[in-house]
């Protein structure tokens, strides 16, 4: 009887087994980066000079940004696009779309064949099963393009309020370096003041010499002293007719020196705020992928499950095990009876 229960038990079990249809598992692994190495703030450090850009861009993955990841392919708007993507609804045979009863049976299907976790290297490890190798790997590879968009998206509206704010910070500066232009131009006119260096000594070489010839004439020795007199005068004074005179020199003198200084400043400021905010537009159009797939999902050589053996023989040991408990039960109500 104890041999009978084992053949029938290994028959069963193993019509079973070849019943069940093959389930084929594939693999993807990725790691998620930091949302702020993808924004347009952290990509240029506007403090630098512009030859020498210092971009931030890493590769830098912390438990939160696992978290996220883990949290967006868990979702249900994760689910539920992929599920309309690949015709799911058709492939399980759980009805048609739009029945709840349909997408709450499709959705128990796909979300039984969808493992998703973070495994000891601090990778994320997704891996989905299907009768279908082929579909497998394509489902396995579009979760992780539907999880990169969702994770881009998180940011996307700050990303773009940023490259605003580059944007105002860049026209602003671009009207505060015209205006001091036209202010340092104008206090240029006003004063005769061009060039502060080459006209400080022109004026005090002009001055000195004018001075000493005057001093000559006035003592007897060649020049006309009058003519040397309103030459004098002409560089001295701002109402001598000179439009390069020492007392306009000395008045805008100041003001040019300051008015050059914050044109400087401003255009240097300029440039840089300009170079950051082409820099975030080109990073913030280009989508900066938020995820590195470290192996794309490929379709399984061999089905992952049912484990046919295994099942086979643990059949057959179980079976075995429950009719030998039974036997001895029968044994021992057996004894106890006889002993009555």
């Amino acid at each position: 009887m104890l041999g009978l229960a084992g053949v029938l038990a290994l028959a069963v079990s193993t019509a079973v087994a070849l019943a069940l249809p093959d389930i084929y598992s594939s693999v993807t692994i990725f790691l998620p980066a930091s949302l702020q190495s993808a924004n347009p703030d952290r990509l240029v450090d506007v403090t630098e000079n512009l030859l020498k850009p210092s971009t931030k861009l890493e590769l830098v993955t912390q438990a939160e940004d696992l978290d996220r990841v883990l949290s967006i392919g868990q979702s249900l708007p994760v689910a539920e696009r992929i599920i309309r993507q690949f015709g799911l609804h058709q492939h399980y045979g759980t009805g048609q779309p739009g029945d709840d009863l349909a997408d709450t049976r499709t959705l128990k299907e796909f979300t039984s064949n969808l493992s998703i976790i973070h495994n000891e290297r601090d990778a994320i490890e997704l891996t989905f099963q299907d009768r279908d190798k082929l579909l497998a790997a394509r489902i396995a590879n579009a979760l992780v393009l539907v999880i990169d968009s969702l994770n881009q998206q998180l940011t996307l509206e700050s990303r773009r309020n940023v490259l605003e704010l580059y944007r105002q910070s860049s026209a602003s500066l671009g009207r505060s370096y015209e205006q001091s232009r036209q202010a340092l131009v104008r206090a240029r006119r006003r004063y005769g003041v061009f060039g502060i260096k080459e006209q400080g000594r022109y004026l005090a070489q002009a001055i000195i010499e004018t001075e000493k010839a005057l001093r000559m004439a006035e003592g007897g020795g060649p020049g006309n002293a009058a003519a040397l007199r309103r030459a004098l005068h002409g560089l001295t004074r701002a109402d001598g007719g000179n439009l390069i005179n020492l007392e306009g020199w000395t008045a805008g003198n100041d003001s040019v020196t300051l008015a050059s200084e914050r044109l400087t400043d401003l255009q240097t400021r300029f440039i840089a705020a300009r170079g950051a905010y082409e820099q975030a537009e080109i990073a913030l159009r280009s989508h900066v992928s938020s995820l590195y797939v470290v192996q794309k999902a490929q379709p399984a050589t061999y089905p992952s499950r049912p484990l046919r053996t295994l099942i086979v023989g643990g059949s057959v040991l179980l079976t075995l095990a429950v009719s030998v408990l039974l036997i001895l039960l029968l044994e021992l109500l057996g004894r106890r009876s006889v002993v009555g």
